[in-house]
């Protein structure tokens, strides 16, 4: 009799060993939904000219959002375009050298002078000149000589390079300004759903000021919390399936992108203080949603087969 009753408590203690591992086939547990925040600031100054997308509006990536009066860059712009047209056009003439026209005459005023300086020379020996007379016309003679030679022998190569960096100067001026006019225009950096606007039109902003936040609602993540005891059964890549209320029949599938490498205690907006002071590990779980069923701070269920890794 004894031997019959060791042998039935064997097959109990099988059999509810078998229930538990079959029960410790998947991981389940509650989070809330999350999507992807996008904060999009302005890069320039100005005053909103129109605004081109409303909260709850469905957006696309390059779609115009926000539009900032450019006429000041405009004009700022011209101004800068003049001063590299100047600037580029003073670095052709030090390439060039001097104009043809410039050295014949040139070499003429240089040959007057240095007539008249010989002449003056001369003429000093024998007291026709006063030395202040010499003095002048050999003065002059020296000036027409060095703007000869200077002109026959164009800049320095010194200032050409200063010529060249002047007009490089301009032009890096002038594309600032041009992208500056472009940045007056704010565009969707990615799909999604406006979920907060923060300006109106003819209000003045400053650079860095967040005009519109975006959410992207595909994919989505599910943030789960785990105990210690079943962190050993979860890794990255595993697979899940996403269940709502309200949406019986249908699950999302998802897959674990990212686990906590460190304990925190159970978020507070856990119901009973017990399972508030327990420590966890967080476990987000990246969610496909085509169709944007699933929406931000929707809670959800989460299914998490154990030992399984999507491909």
């Amino acid at each position: 009799m004894n031997h019959s009753l060791t042998a039935l408590a064997i097959v109990i203690s099988v059999g509810v060993m078998g229930c538990d591992d079959g029960h410790n086939d998947a991981i389940e547990a509650s989070g809330t939904v999350e999507g992807t925040d996008v904060r999009i600031a302005s890069e320039v100054g100005g005053r909103v000219k129109e605004i081109r997308a409303d909260e709850g509006t469905s957006v696309s990536r390059g779609d115009t959002l926000v539009i900032i009066d450019d006429a000041d860059y405009q004009i700022q712009l011209r101004q800068a375009l003049a001063n590299a047209e100047g600037a580029a056009a003073q670095h052709r003439l030090a390439l060039e050298g001097s104009r043809k026209e410039d050295i014949i005459q040139a070499d003429a005023a240089f040959k007057t002078a240095e007539a008249d300086y010989l002449r003056a020379k001369d003429l000093l020996g024998s007291n026709t000149v006063t030395q202040k007379q010499y003095d002048d016309a050999y003065a002059r003679y020296v000036a027409a000589q060095q703007t000869y030679e200077k002109l026959v022998k164009g800049l320095r190569q010194e200032e050409i390079v200063a010529a060249r960096a002047r007009r490089d100067a301009a032009v890096a001026q002038a594309d600032q300004l041009k992208k500056k006019v472009q940045d007056c225009f704010i565009f969707a950096p990615s799909d999604g759903v406006v979920t907060l606007k923060s300006v109106e039109v003819g209000e003045l902003v400053v650079p860095g000021t967040r005009v519109i936040r975006i959410t992207r609602l595909d994919p989505v993540k599910l943030m789960i919390y785990i105990n210690e005891t079943d962190l050993g059964r979860i890794h990255i890549g595993q697979k899940a399936d996403i269940s709502i209320d309200g949406v019986e029949d249908r699950s999302f599938p998802g897959t674990v992108v990212y686990i906590s490498p460190m304990a925190e205690f159970t978020p507070k907006n856990v119901q009973t203080k017990e399972e508030r002071t327990k420590l966890v590990f967080g476990v987000k779980i990246q969610v496909s949603n085509p169709d944007g069923t699933l929406k931000p701070g929707m809670p959800a269920d989460a299914h998490v087969a154990v030992g399984s890794r999507s491909d």
